[in-house]
C-alpha cells in the first residue's frame, strides 16, 4: 500500500476529487495518509479532517531562506514515509531538494494541455484568461510528473475540453476541473500506485 501525501493551498477541490476515489476503491493499492497545506486557513484542511486524514501546515514565509523551506519540506514528506507527492493546487514552488529526493514520485495537475499554456506564470484562473484570448478551440488538463523544470515533466494523462462561445475565465476553468482534472488526476495517482507508469528518456510509458 503506498503512502500518498496531497500538498494544498486552497478549497482543495483536486484533493476531494483524491478522496472520493479513494472511498471508491478507485485508488487501489494507494491511501492519503497526510495533507499538507501551505494556508493554515485552506478549506482543503477541513476536507482532510473530514475524511481522518492528518493534516499539516508548512509555510514559507516561517523560513529565513528558500533553501531551509526546501530542507524543511524534504525532511516533512519524509517523515511521512512518502511514496507519492500529489500537488493538488500548492501555490508555493518546490525546491531542488524535495525534487530529487522525490524523483518521479511527485504528480501535478495543470489546467491546459502542455505544452501549451504553461511554464512560469500559467497557474489558475491565469491559464484560462490566456486560453480565451488565443481564442483556441480546445484546451484540458495534463497530470504530469515534476522535475526542476516548471511544467516540463514527464506527462502521464491528458484530456481534451472543449471551449465554447461565451467562456468566460471562470466557467472555462470550472469545466476543465470537472471534464478532466477530477478524472485524470485520481486515475494517475491510481497507476502509480498499482505500478503501472514506467518513465524512459523523460516519457511515460502508461499500462492500462
Amino acid at each position: 500500500m503506498k503512502n500518498i501525501v496531497v500538498l494544498v493551498s486552497g478549497g482543495g477541490t483536486n484533493l476531494q476529487a483524491l478522496i472520493d476515489a479513494q472511498n471508491s476503491g478507485e485508488i487501489k493499492n494507494g491511501r492519503i495518509i497526510c495533507v499538507i497545506s501551505s494556508n493554515p486557513n485552506a478549506y482543503a484542511l477541513e476536507r482532510a479532517k473530514n475524511n481522518s486524514i492528518d493534516t499539516e501546515v508548512i509555510r514559507r514565509k516561517d523560513f529565513e531562506s528558500f533553501e531551509d523551506y526546501d530542507n524543511a519540506l524534504t525532511e516533512l514528506l519524509k517523515s511521512k514515509n512518502a511514496d507519492l507527492v500529489v500537488l493538488a493546487g500548492f501555490m508555493t514552488v518546490l525546491g531542488a531538494k524535495v525534487i530529487r529526493s522525490f524523483e518521479n514520485k511527485i504528480i501535478n495537475i495543470h489546467p491546459a494541455l502542455i505544452p501549451s499554456f504553461c511554464g512560469k506564470g500559467f497557474y489558475g484562473l491565469h491559464v484560462h484568461e490566456a486560453v480565451l484570448e488565443k481564442g483556441v478551440k480546445v484546451t484540458g488538463a495534463t497530470a504530469h510528473f515534476v522535475n526542476e523544470v516548471c511544467d516540463g515533466g514527464p506527462i502521464i494523462m491528458q484530456k481534451a475540453v472543449e471551449v465554447k462561445n461565451g467562456d468566460t475565465p471562470e466557467i472555462l476553468q470550472k469545466r476543465v476541473m470537472e471534464q478532466a482534472e477530477w478524472k485524470i488526476l485520481p486515475k494517475s495517482v491510481a497507476l502509480f500506485c498499482e505500478g503501472k507508469i514506467k518513465v524512459v528518456n523523460n516519457k511515460t510509458i502508461v499500462e492500462e
